[in-house]
């Protein structure tokens, strides 16, 4: 049995719902222990969260994964409890955010959650996090077997989403924004690998709209002067654009879904 629940959410710290998320669990597994992933994820951002959850499930014990941003809330799209081959369960809404994560180990099965045993009375139409997800999450991790939360669905069924991919042609890589930290760090949706076939210089161009700047590719920010850019491989192996001291973000005006061109 695991007891161990990963929580995410775009939920912020400024009102009460993450809060009230921890109560209701804490109500049906008192021994559960949560670990909080982060509860910045942009507001709605659904592809954002994905991406997020699919770079820090692999650093979490392997047990109960709890994940909503869900601007379809109250709507046609199912609540969902999927299981992986590593015999991990992920609880949110099929909209693709739980999808990403789980397809990296493998899902085998997937239930709707429409076993109202495991929810709260009466569910209300905007917060299922507190009355279906929460609770449902909470119930797995005291016990309950995965085939009596509801419904069993087709793990091909399951909603996924198509992140953009980078294309390389003729010395020049075209890229786009997955996500901006909060230090103003820019995720790319490019690799080390693409890198290395567009053989760019250690000095590249990199525009955009309106934007020429110019970033050196280095290893650590120390590699440029202060406030200077560079493209660098971030900690969990995709290449990053970032500035020594400073904001990419604020420096460039980027921000989450720009497209780029990289060029030598």
């Amino acid at each position: 049995m695991h007891r161990q629940i990963g929580f995410l959410t775009d939920f912020g710290r400024a009102d009460e719902f993450v809060g009230i998320c921890h109560g209701v669990i804490a109500r049906i597994a008192p021994d559960a222990r949560v670990i909080d992933i982060t509860h910045g994820v942009p507001p709605q951002a659904v592809r954002r969260g994905a991406s997020v959850l699919a770079r820090s499930v692999p650093f979490l014990p392997i047990g109960i994964t709890l994940a909503v941003v869900d601007p379809g809330v109250g709507g046609a799209r199912h609540g969902v409890a999927i299981r992986t081959s590593d015999g991990a369960t992920y609880v949110g809404p099929d909209n693709g955010l739980l999808t990403l994560a789980a397809d990296t180990v493998g899902v085998t099965a997937a239930r709707a959650l429409t076993n109202a045993r495991y929810h709260l009375e009466p569910v209300s139409r905007t917060f299922h996090a507190r009355d279906i997800f929460a609770p449902v999450a909470a119930h797995v991790a005291a016990g309950v077997s995965f085939e009596h939360l509801g419904d069993e669905l087709d793990p091909d069924a399951l909603v996924r989403l198509a992140l953009p991919q980078p294309r390389v042609a003729g010395g020049e890589i075209a890229a786009v924004v997955l996500g901006v930290d909060r230090f103003g760090n820019l995720e790319l949706n490019i690799g080390r690998e693409h890198l290395a076939s567009a053989r760019l210089a250690q000095r590249v161009q990199i525009a955009g709209g309106e934007l020429v700047v110019g970033a050196t590719v280095a290893e650590i920010y120390a590699d440029v002067a202060p406030g200077g850019l560079l493209l660098h491989i971030d900690s969990f192996g995709a290449v990053a654009l970032a500035a020594n001291g400073a904001s990419a973000a604020e420096l460039t005006g980027l921000r989450e879904g720009d497209v780029l061109t990289l060029t030598s």
